[in-house]
């Protein structure tokens, strides 16, 4: 899941639910979700990746997106976290609960990536699947 940052909610929900037609699910006020066709993580040479956007490769700071990784558990947020720390991630919040009543950790991947593991005991992000 990609989540991204924005200015404005509800302008936001606007332009994804009427504009351009993604069908949302039920989600709080303060957050939305919608569903997509499926998702892939591309990885690619920054600064050719910045070169083929057109734009700078160089700055540093919050892009206004996190790579989302929802799992089953509060234990696999652990484990998963853990995993990420052993590969080199670098730990910004540890795994812990939620306002909201959810448990999730962030981590930056190796090239700064910010990235959420998070389990939602409310509402499952991700292929349906009989355990779950």
């Amino acid at each position: 899941m990609i989540t991204l940052g924005v200015q404005n909610i509800n302008k936001a929900v606007k332009f994804y639910k009427d504009g351009l037609g993604f069908p949302q699910l039920d989600s709080p006020p303060e957050v939305a979700f919608f569903t997509l066709n499926g998702s892939w993580l591309g990885l690619y040479n920054k600064d050719d990746l910045a070169k083929d956007a057109s734009v700078s490769s160089q700055g540093e700071g919050f892009n206004n997106f996190t790579l989302s990784h929802n799992v089953k558990s509060e234990k696999e947020v652990e484990e998963v976290y853990s995993q990420a720390l052993n590969a080199g991630a670098t730990s910004v919040k540890s795994p812990q609960k939620t306002s909201w009543g959810g448990f999730h950790g962030y981590f930056k991947d190796l090239d700064g990536h910010l990235w959420e593991i998070a389990y939602n005991p409310f509402f499952w992000v991700g292929p349906q699947d009989k355990d779950i």
